[in-house]
């Protein structure tokens, strides 16, 4: 992170305060920004709140978390969605490292129908992605010895997983760095 965008992270925490909700140009994609309380000891925030999240018509319960470490900058996994009865909202953010974050919209009556926006998530900027679901999400590693933290609103279902190739033109995301790692399943997505 260059040294202007660090320092104005910075201001922003020190005012201290909640969550404040940012809205993606993806209708219902929201990043959300804690507000940390910072003292001698260092800062406590608060990532979730039910209630906030269903005021704003978001998933208020996530019923899965899971983690992913990456070991190389340049990994990409995704772009994963599940199909109903389980499609998910998601909550992303990262606790080691950094990352891009990438989200499509998939919901065909969508003014933003198979658009995307990506979002930088960093261990230091503590930012998190909210995903609604039927988006199809995916990631590249910035750093070495990145991590993932998601919440999840459905729980895992692999006969409804669905994928899109995370290089499909169609789609015409700008991945920052060359891929280092990918699984073979990412690879094997169909395109559009």
């Amino acid at each position: 992170m260059s040294g202007v965008r660090r320092l104005l992270w910075l201001r922003i925490y020190e005012k201290g305060g909640l969550m404040n909700f940012i809205p993606t140009k993806l209708k219902g994609a929201w990043i959300i920004l804690p507000q940390p309380h910072k003292d001698n000891r260092g800062l406590f925030a608060r990532t979730f709140c039910a209630e906030e999240f269903a005021a704003r018509d978001l998933a208020d319960r996530f019923v899965q978390c899971n983690t992913s470490w990456n070991a190389l900058k340049g990994t990409v996994r995704g772009l994963h969605y599940q199909l109903p009865p389980s499609s998910e909202a998601k909550l992303v953010r990262c606790t080691a490292g950094a990352l891009l974050d990438v989200i499509v919209d998939l919901r065909p009556d969508s003014p933003t129908y198979l658009q995307s926006t990506a979002v930088e998530l960093t261990a230091i900027n503590r930012l998190a992605l909210y995903i609604p679901p039927m988006f199809a999400h995916g990631f590249q590693t910035l750093e070495d010895g990145t991590e993932v933290f998601y919440q999840m609103s459905e729980f895992y279902a692999p006969k409804l997983g669905r994928g899109l190739r995370y290089n499909d033109p169609r789609l015409g995301i700008s991945w920052p760095l060359s891929v280092a790692s990918i699984s073979e399943q990412d690879l094997g997505w169909p395109w559009l």
